[in-house]
């Protein structure tokens, strides 16, 4: 070979070197944001062993698992409500997510308070642990794990995933903005705005529910996509102010790995019920045959003997 081949060819065993030097760095970095980041927003909780899930779950088994999304409005000096209460059930090897709202207003009995009240209550009396243990009653299923996100900062993990694209079922407009019927994109104000609104729509707290389950699949959607690791650091520092979780690091890197497939189909359910007033209060009262129901396509879902 000769001395210019020779020189050609350590150049480009350079360059590779450098490259994969490079990659090697992004890589390490990323990962070590990511792991910072999901150290910042676990929040373990002190909860006793559900009898509804006794045994300990296995992620490499794909067994499935199911999730409550905890949308709270926090407020200064003040843990504030649960603005949304959104149960999901994952089932891998069916390729299915499942997505039921809980409306706030339902009157149900607060685990740990003694009384019934409105279910988002539970959140006032006794944080996410009364939460679980109320929302986990009232559907007679296991609640696994709970992702908590300040609702007012929702907008910024919206924009941190570029915006999200949904299908509006009818136009409206909203605190200065307009929103029409159709597909429509939408930054993280706008997309804060469109689920938040339900006095103006025909179904009330139930046409708000889907508006905000459609936000959340479309993050869910985005969130899945290699083009967003570009701006992995907006995403997880929006990620890291917003949401608390007790799920650890590893539980995210096992699912991620195990249920991916889980997000294929995305199916919404809705509790139906009437509006009452109780002593002055407003609640929906949801009928048993109701809640069982509801309650039986869950544990379906969830491979529970029934």
């Amino acid at each position: 070979m000769t001395s210019g081949r020779k020189r050609t060819k350590r150049i480009w065993i350079g360059a590779i070197v450098l490259f994969l030097a490079l990659v090697g760095a992004y890589v390490f970095s990323v990962y070590h944001k990511l792991q910072q980041t999901m150290n910042e927003i676990h929040a373990p909780i002190e909860r006793a062993n559900s009898d509804k899930r006794p045994d300990a779950l296995s992620f490499t088994k794909q067994q499935p698992i199911s999730i409550l999304l905890i949308g709270v409005d926090e407020r200064k000096n003040d843990r504030g409500r649960a603005d949304s209460l959104i149960v999901m059930t994952v089932n891998p090897k069916k390729q299915s997510i499942e997505m039921v709202s809980i409306p706030r207003d339902t009157r149900t009995m607060i685990v740990g308070k003694g009384k019934e009240d409105k279910i988002n209550h539970s959140y006032a009396f006794g944080g996410v642990e009364m939460t679980l243990a109320t929302v986990e009653q009232f559907l007679d299923i296991p609640i696994d794990y709970y992702i908590k996100v300040n609702m007012e900062s929702f907008k910024d993990i919206v924009d941190a995933v570029g915006g999200v694209t949904v299908n509006n079922a009818f136009s409206f407009e909203y605190e200065g903005e307009s929103f029409p019927k159709g597909e429509i994109t939408l930054n993280g104000e706008k997309a804060l705005k469109y689920a938040r609104m339900r006095y103006d729509d025909p179904r009330g707290d139930f046409g708000r529910q889907d508006r905000q389950k459609q936000v959340i699949e479309a993050i869910i959607k985005k969130g899945a996509s290699f083009s967003l690791l570009t701006n992995y650091n907006d995403i997880l520092e929006a990620i890291g102010k917003n949401i608390k979780t007790n799920l650890t690091f590893d539980d995210m890197k096992q699912i991620q790995a195990n249920y991916k497939e889980a997000r294929r189909h995305i199916e919404q359910l809705h509790i139906q019920g009437k509006g009452q007033k109780i002593n002055g209060i407003y609640y929906l009262i949801v009928p048993e045959e109701e809640r069982a129901a509801i309650s039986q396509r869950l544990k379906e879902h969830l491979d529970i003997d029934l």
